[in-house]
């Protein structure tokens, strides 16, 4: 495996390929990708499950194309098979539309809206042109709403160079200029002291994705960084000449970080700045108030990105739970979900905690956030919760003053 192939998901460009069966999709994505990836049959219903495949599209970099199983699939299995495919649209930050002999009617129109309503970039492929080719009125009619039409025979790879164009065309301007993660908040030549606690959670013999994806952003943004345990904090920063720009701590170890680090030197935590390189940071502190109105007996719903094998104290089983029943001063009832698995009876919660997301793209973030919204439930993040149920909460969101502000509102 490269070192391209290598890159992280949550740093992929998520590309989408939707539409009814045996309309080719596999045979697209085999096209593009220049392998066999997905297996192509003339039965419909071959994909059953969304097959990812990495690949490097220059100048975007690193994408993860997802082929779907057809959006119109029948019976109980095809039910299934559906319902994971919905699931894919959370995490598209493009979308293909592919379609064969012409056909454009309501699986098609279907797809397209789910893309729209949450504003999605779309692309319709007609795939088989030898087949047949796309009625002139459907093409004006996508070419007037904005939606790049592309003509395509992918088993003879006839279409492939005009569908990079519209993908590249189509990209978020975010997957071109990637937003820092905290490179933005430390001057060039300047200091960041990352804390890092060695627990029985953490993997032996490396430093997990935040802190590794940190440290690369510190060096990108011609800064550079010190590497320190909690224990070490309050002896590394009397060796130094002069301040650090900022200090960044595990969340867990919040308080002993807080109480170590001069006031004067603004401190936060990976899981917070995840909460803004991959989320809205402001709509979770604002979901963090909500922590004020819970009370004993109320459900808390707690969202990790990647699935794992807890162990001893773990932040999302353990120390979460444990810190917002100390705050609250009541018995509160927490369910846990892992991975893509997102209940639909959001509105029997009065708080989701959800994790850094440190795995996942922006998109599936920013979906989950627009989901909670909709339902009426708060939504906060594992770093932003635990620094205000600790007391920290202006401290640890010193580095942004601006989503303090968003989120105090106007009349604050």
């Amino acid at each position: 495996m490269t070192a391209r192939q290598k890159t992280p998901k949550g740093f992929r460009l998520h590309i989408g390929l939707f539409g009814r069966r045996n309309v080719g999709k596999s045979s697209l994505l085999n096209a593009m990708t220049r392998q066999d990836v997905s297996i192509v049959s003339d039965t419909a219903g071959t994909t059953t499950d969304p097959v990812e495949k990495p690949m490097e599209l220059l100048p975007i970099g690193p994408v993860l194309f997802i082929d779907t199983a057809g959006i119109d699939d029948a019976g109980a299995l095809g039910e299934m098979r559906v319902e994971r495919t919905r699931g894919v649209f959370d995490r598209t930050d493009v979308g293909v539309i592919v379609a064969a002999e012409g056909q454009w009617g309501p699986f098609e129109i279907g797809i397209l809206d789910q893309l729209q309503q949450r504003q999605i970039p779309a692309i319709a492929v007609f795939n088989k042109i030898d087949l047949a080719e796309p009625p002139a009125e459907i093409i004006a009619e996508l070419t007037d709403a904005g939606v790049p039409v592309v003509r395509s025979a992918a088993v003879e790879a006839r279409g492939i160079g005009d569908l990079r164009e519209a993908l590249i065309a189509q990209a978020p301007e975010e997957f071109i200029n990637a937003p820092a993660i905290l490179g933005d908040l430390i001057p060039p030549g300047e200091l960041a002291i990352l804390v890092v606690p060695i627990d029985l959670e953490a993997p032996k013999g490396r430093l997990i994705l935040p802190q590794v994806q940190s440290i690369r952003d510190v060096l990108d943004c011609d800064s550079y960084c010190m590497i320190v345990k909690e224990r070490e904090l309050r002896d590394a920063l009397g060796r130094l000449k002069r301040p650090p720009a900022i200090v960044v701590t595990d969340s867990q170890a919040f308080l002993k970080v807080a109480a170590d680090t001069p006031p004067d030197i603004p401190m936060t935590s990976f899981s917070i700045l995840f909460a803004r390189c991959k989320g809205d940071l402001a709509e979770f502190v604002r979901g963090a108030g909500a922590i004020d109105k819970l009370k004993s007996g109320d459900r808390v719903l707690i969202a990790e990105a990647c699935s794992h094998h807890p162990i001893g104290e773990d932040i999302g089983r353990v120390k979460i739970p444990r810190w917002l029943g100390q705050y609250v001063g009541g018995e509160l009832n927490f369910d846990t979900v892992q991975g893509h698995d997102f209940p639909e009876n959001l509105g029997d919660y009065s708080l989701v905690v959800h994790c850094g997301g440190c795995m996942w793209n922006r998109r599936e973030m920013l979906t989950r956030t627009l989901r909670a919204r909709a339902a009426g439930v708060p939504i906060t993040n594992y770093g932003v919760a635990i620094a205000f149920s600790l007391g920290i909460f202006a401290r640890a969101l010193s580095p942004f003053p601006a989503a303090l502000e968003a989120a105090a509102g106007p009349d604050a």
